[in-house]
C-alpha cells in the first residue's frame, strides 16, 4: 500500500500526509523529493530507497529499518527517529532541526556536510560515521558512541559530549576542531592520545 501512495505522490503533488504505516516492505523505491507531513512509520524496511531531497515534518520512524538507503539533502523538521537502524545511510548536505533521535544506530553512515539544530540524540550508535564539515547547534547529546568518528573541519566548540564515547576520533592535523569542546575528565585521556602525549 506505502509503494503505491509514494508512486502516486511522485506522480502527482509529491505530498503526503497524516499518514499511518505499519510493517511495510519497500525495496528500490524512488522516494526522492516527497514531502512527509505528520506521517508514521512503524517497523517498516526500506532496502535500497532513494530519500533524496525528501522533506519530513513532524512524522515519526518507530522501530524501522532504512540501512543503506540514500537521503542526501533532505530535511527534517519537529520529527523522530526511535529505536531505528540506518546504518551505512548517506544523510549527506541534510538539514535536521527540533528532531528526536534515540535508541537507534546509524555505524558507517554519512552526514558530511549536514546541518543539525536543536536536536535531542540519545543512546545512539554512531561508530565509525563521517560527520565531516558538520555545523552542531544547540543539540543535546547523551550516551552517543561516537567511536572512531571522523569529524573532520566540524567546530565542536560549546557542544557537550561528556556522556558521549569518543575513542578513535579523527580530527585534522590542528586539532582546531577540539577547542571549547565539553568532555569529562576520563575522555580527556582520548583526547591526550590523539594529540600525540604519551601518559606514564
Amino acid at each position: 500500500m506505502l509503494e503505491e501512495i509514494i508512486l502516486n505522490a511522485q506522480m502527482e503533488d509529491r505530498y503526503l500526509r497524516d499518514g499511518n504505516f505499519e510493517d511495510e516492505l519497500l525495496i528500490g523505491v524512488d522516494i526522492s523529493k516527497i514531502e512527509f507531513e505528520s506521517v508514521q512509520f512503524t517497523k517498516c524496511t526500506f532496502e535500497n530507497c532513494d530519500f533524496t531531497k525528501a522533506s519530513f515534518y513532524a512524522t515519526r520512524f518507530i522501530n524501522c529499518n532504512f540501512s543503506n538507503c540514500i537521503f542526501t539533502e533532505s530535511y527534517w523538521k519537529n520529527s523522530e527517529i526511535l529505536s531505528c537502524k540506518g546504518d551505512g545511510g548517506n544523510f549527506s548536505r541534510s538539514s535536521i532541526k527540533e528532531s528526536t533521535l534515540l535508541n537507534s544506530s546509524f555505524c558507517y553512515a554519512i552526514y558530511s556536510e549536514t546541518l543539525w539544530e536543536k536536536c535531542t540524540i540519545h543512546h545512539c550508535n554512531f561508530k565509525n560515521a563521517f560527520f565531516s564539515e558538520v555545523k552542531l547547534k544547540k543539540s543535546d547529546l547523551k550516551e552517543v558512541d561516537f567511536s572512531n568518528v571522523d569529524f573532520f573541519k566540524t567546530p565542536l566548540k560549546g557542544i557537550d559530549l561528556s556522556a558521549c564515547e569518543i575513542g578513535g576520533i579523527m580530527v585534522s592535523d590542528t586539532y582546531k576542531e577540539l577547542q571549547g569542546v565539553k568532555i569529562s575528565p576520563l575522555q580527556a585521556v582520548d583526547v591526550v592520545h590523539l594529540l600525540g602525549v604519551k601518559i606514564i
